[in-house]
């Protein structure tokens, strides 16, 4: 990766071509539409990672009782997607007072699709940061065994507060993130605007192409995490969600466009 971020980036020229890192929309009234409509740029969408799961058989080699642990932590909806894959494999039973610590808002309302919702025992940090996540354990952390399911590019940072509170955890690996080949779609199109949403798509823009200059590219980033590798990898950050006036990528990307066409 490089290590010197790349200074020549002009953000007064025109955006015609924003690459977002994610699969397409399937709803045809997804905003990221509208946000082409309305200012009159081309969105492509490339998944840059892939997610895949653990096998139940591959699961079982950790060693780790979930039933026996009385709170989740979930960082990501992958997250919460393989823990609750495994457990109906498995016919892994979830007690019902069981607590869920989520990194966001979002992130603990996806619960929905696999619980019944409850303020009571679903929690969440304030900004999206591992902090305000903290903030929010370290009220619970003396009475509950905290499960944290995860990739195998675990975050450390959460580990690491969970082993120096002496807290009781385990970290099972649920599901790996694969890079996607993505090397003739940057090599061929060109983009004005490139938009990453996990440190792992990051991790893939140099693997497909290890020397990798920004060249001009604007860079958009979404979450705390993704914003350090961003920084890590030598690149420039331009357009950052959430943030208090942008919750969302969609946001962020609209009022970055709005003030380029003051």
């Amino acid at each position: 990766m490089q290590k010197k971020a790349q200074k020549s980036v002009n953000t007064t020229n025109a955006i015609r071509n924003i690459l977002i890192t994610q699969p397409r929309p399937e709803n045809d009234k997804s905003p990221y539409y509208e946000l082409e409509r309305k200012y009159n740029v081309s969105l492509s969408f490339h998944p840059f990672i892939r997610i895949e799961g653990v096998s139940a058989k591959e699961f079982r080699k950790q060693k780790i009782d979930i039933a026996s642990f009385s709170a989740v932590i979930f960082t990501s909806r992958h997250a919460i997607d393989h823990f609750f894959r495994i457990c109906e494999e498995m016919r892994i039973t979830i007690a019902q007072e069981t607590k869920y610590f989520c990194i966001t808002e979002a992130v603990a309302l996806y619960l929905q699709k696999f619980i019944l919702y409850r303020k009571r025992k679903v929690f969440y940090g304030a900004d999206g940061s591992n902090k305000s996540l903290f903030d929010v354990m370290n009220k619970h952390k003396s009475n509950e065994r905290f499960l944290f399911p995860c990739s195998e590019n675990m975050d450390n940072e959460v580990v690491n507060w969970l082993r120096n509170h002496n807290c009781e955890y385990a970290v099972p690996v649920l599901y790996k993130t694969v890079s996607c080949e993505v090397k003739e779609i940057l090599e061929q199109g060109h983009f004005d605007v490139i938009c990453f949403f996990t440190p792992s798509g990051v991790r893939s823009l140099f693997e497909n192409i290890p020397g990798y200059r920004q060249n001009g590219t604007l860079i958009g980033a979404f979450g705390l995490n993704t914003f350090k590798a961003v920084a890590d990898a030598g690149l420039e950050l331009q357009i950052k969600a959430p943030e208090p006036q942008a919750p969302s990528m969609v946001s962020a990307l609209d009022k970055f466009l709005a003030a380029l066409n003051r």
